[in-house]
Parts: structure tokens; C-alpha cells; sequence
């Protein structure tokens, strides 16, 4: 199996699990990840928040790490890269606003290349206009947005531990969907993890 080239893009305050563990996951099995903010160069870092389920009617927040941008985001070039990774966290909200964020999220939804989003990730599918026609999940907050980017809603078993998989597309609901959603992102990319 060769290396793939994966891009991720994050921005402030992104949740820290959904950044941290898929770029070590990614690394761990010789792929090369490039971590880019809009804004931002390389070596300069973005915030980091970590999200957990502690019996609250949603999530609570706390501060995470310093989380260092290894790529400018100025110098990204989609066609070079072979996959996509979107956290979640706060950050979809406003990268999303960035058109050349989506640009290059459309880039790759047409050349159908391997898309994993997960969480709030599906913010920046949505407003990039790719999940139209097609099935995802995401966290489950963000239903309505699914339903009326065009997308059709898919309720996966165990809400937080599972994943939805549609051609190119991996998504899940939140980061206790990590073992699943890495291993089905990375099967995409050509590497097989054996249990």
C-alpha cells in the first residue's frame, strides 16, 4: 500500500479528539497528513476543544491543546492530495464561510475522492453543497441541516459509536465513533487494519 496525501482542515477552538486521533491514527499507518487552517501558516497552531457526553441535554466544553498547522493554507493545491479529513467542533460554523474552504471540499466530492467528516464536520459538507442526493450522518443536533442541505438523514445504531459509509463519503456522529469511522476512512485510502 502506498502513502496517501490526506488534507485536514480545522480552525480554532475544533474538537481536539476529532483532530488529534485521525491525524495520529493517519500517520500510524504511513499516510501523510497535512493539517491546514484558513488564516494560518505553518507552525503557527489553532486552539483546540474537547467535547464530552456527561449527562447534559448536549455536550459540555472544555479547552484542549495547542494544535500545530504543518501547511499553509494559502499553499493548498486539492488535486495533490488523495483524501480529506473535516473535524468538528466549533470550527465548522465559521471555515465554512471561507469559500476557498469549500472550493476545495468540492474539489473533492467531484473527483470522488475519500471524504471523512464527522460530527460538526458536516457543517462545511453542507454549506459546500456535496451532500445533496446523499446519505450521512453527523451529530445529532445537526439533523435539520442534513435534511435541508438535500441530504437523507441515516440514524446509525449506537449513536455515537457507529458510522455511515456512501461511496467516498465516511461520516459519524461524534469521537466514540473513532475505531470505526479511522478504520472504514483508511480502507478507502488502500490500508486494511486486521482485527
Amino acid at each position: 500500500m502506498a502513502a496517501k496525501k490526506v488534507l485536514m482542515i480545522v480552525g480554532d477552538y475544533v474538537e481536539d479528539y476529532e483532530a488529534m486521533v485521525p491525524f495520529q491514527m493517519l500517520s500510524m499507518v504511513g499516510h501523510k497528513v497535512s493539517i491546514v487552517c484558513p488564516g494560518k501558516k505553518e507552525g503557527e497552531t489553532v486552539k483546540t476543544a474537547v467535547h464530552d457526553f456527561e449527562g447534559d441535554q448536549t455536550y459540555s466544553e472544555k479547552r484542549g491543546h495547542n494544535f500545530l498547522i504543518n501547511c499553509s493554507f494559502d499553499d493548498v493545491a486539492p488535486e495533490n492530495y488523495d483524501a480529506i479529513v473535516i473535524p468538528g467542533g466549533r470550527a465548522p460554523e465559521y471555515i465554512r464561510l471561507n469559500e476557498r474552504v469549500l472550493e476545495i471540499v468540492r474539489h473533492f466530492a467531484e473527483a470522488d475522492k475519500p471524504i471523512a467528516s464527522i460530527c460538526h464536520g458536516q457543517q462545511v459538507l453542507a454549506a459546500a453543497g456535496v451532500i445533496e442526493g446523499r446519505t450521512c450522518t453527523a451529530y445529532p443536533a445537526l439533523k435539520s441541516d442534513i435534511i435541508r442541505a438535500g441530504a437523507k438523514w441515516v440514524e446509525v445504531n449506537e449513536t455515537f459509536s457507529n458510522v455511515h459509509v456512501e461511496g467516498n463519503l465516511v461520516t459519524a456522529p461524534a469521537w466514540p465513533a473513532h475505531p470505526e469511522w479511522m478504520r472504514r476512512f483508511i480502507e478507502l485510502l488502500g490500508s486494511r487494519i486486521e482485527a
